[in-house]
């Protein structure tokens, strides 16, 4: 009822006050002073289920307070994820906000406030040049967390699943398009022996698997600027996994829409750059990424179909179509002529988009 909603509101308010006070993170703030010291701005999440809370003290930003959903186990768990991963990528060096303080009965953390400037806001007012240099800091710092974040990291924090493999390939990602697209979106019919070529899609991925940390949504709207540094942050759901998906994830994010040639010179770069870390395969993750491209652009077009759709989020419907013509365009590739039937469905899910959604 409303009377409870707002009874636990002010409580976890209350918490979030204690949690600063008994820190120390704010000068001369106590349990008994902080009302009329203290503010909060709810903040607009994305696709995530958790809630964000801008906390001010003295009308000056203090913390970003990020909020479980839910009281589920599943959000437990990412609580529990986000805390743990995050306090080890600030350890090995990755530039994500500082852990300040967290309260697990709220199933909260209290993290660093990095403010409002993503690199997704960045990218209109960019010229062609800056946007390459822009884009080239956040590969560097990339290639640390992927590296650096795989050094020592326990697979036991993982909340969702320890590695990325085929079975979340075929289910979650693959089975994502087929689902919350295809069948759910469209209305389509079913397409016998696509899930075929989509095991031998996981197949080939396995195939040139290189195990290090996995971020799997490295994409322009989880990566922020502050003080002309890139932060990344949404970290929660990190794995081990093959380096190429996150770099797939930030070359093709439909929220950017990089030029053709742009990726092409990024991509070099990434690679160019992994061959001075020791002990990385550089050829396996080379050979891997057009597979995982095309994993990625398929958990894409099965994400937003699902966002705009089933959580009515309208935001996300607007990157479909360009996500369409992206797997399209993909799957031109030579190396794709073994997934006819990928093709075909590419190609008539373009033509049924814009037959039902069309203005």
């Amino acid at each position: 009822c409303i009377r409870d909603r707002v009874m636990l509101e002010n409580e976890i308010q209350n918490a979030i006050a204690a949690l600063l006070a008994d820190g120390g993170f704010v000068e001369g703030l106590s349990r008994t002073n902080f009302h009329d010291r203290i503010e909060f701005q709810p903040l607009v999440a994305d696709g995530s289920s958790r809630r964000f809370v801008r906390v001010f003290c003295d009308l000056q930003p203090c913390c970003l307070a990020v909020i479980a959903g839910s009281s589920s186990t599943r959000d437990f768990d990412e609580f529990r994820s986000s805390l743990a991963i995050g306090r080890h990528l600030g350890r090995k060096g990755v530039p994500v906000p500082e852990v300040i303080a967290a309260d697990s009965r709220f199933r909260l953390i209290l993290f660093e406030d990095l403010g409002d400037l993503r690199l997704h806001g960045q990218l209109k007012a960019a010229t062609v040049e800056s946007l390459g240099v822009l884009y080239k800091d956040v590969i560097d710092t990339l290639i640390t967390m992927q590296v650096d974040g795989a050094k020592d990291f326990d697979q036991n924090w993982c909340y969702d699943t320890e590695t990325y493999d085929q079975s979340l390939m075929i289910e979650r990602e693959s089975g994502y398009f087929y689902d919350a697209f295809w069948k759910d979106t469209l209305f389509a019919e079913e397409v016998d022996g696509l899930q075929a070529e989509f095991e031998e899609l996981a197949r080939r991925v396995m195939d040139h698997f290189e195990p290090y940390f996995l971020h799997r949504d490295f994409q322009s709207r989880n990566i922020m600027l502050k003080d002309g540094r890139v932060r990344v942050i949404d970290f929660q759901a990190g794995r081990i996994g093959p380096p190429g998906y996150d770099i797939a994830s930030l070359l093709i994010d439909p929220y950017a829409g990089l030029s053709g040639r742009l990726q092409e010179e990024l991509l070099n770069y990434y690679l160019g750059n992994l061959k001075k870390r020791n002990g990385l395969d550089v050829n396996r993750v080379e050979m891997s990424y057009p597979y995982l491209a095309l994993q990625r652009n398929l958990q894409i077009i099965g994400a937003f179909a699902f966002l705009s759709g089933k959580k009515r989020k309208r935001f996300f419907s607007q990157f479909l179509m360009p996500s369409l013509i992206m797997l399209q365009n993909r799957l031109s590739d030579p190396i794709f002529d073994d997934f006819p039937l990928l093709r075909k469905t590419a190609a008539e899910s373009i033509r049924l988009f814009r037959s039902r959604f069309s203005a």
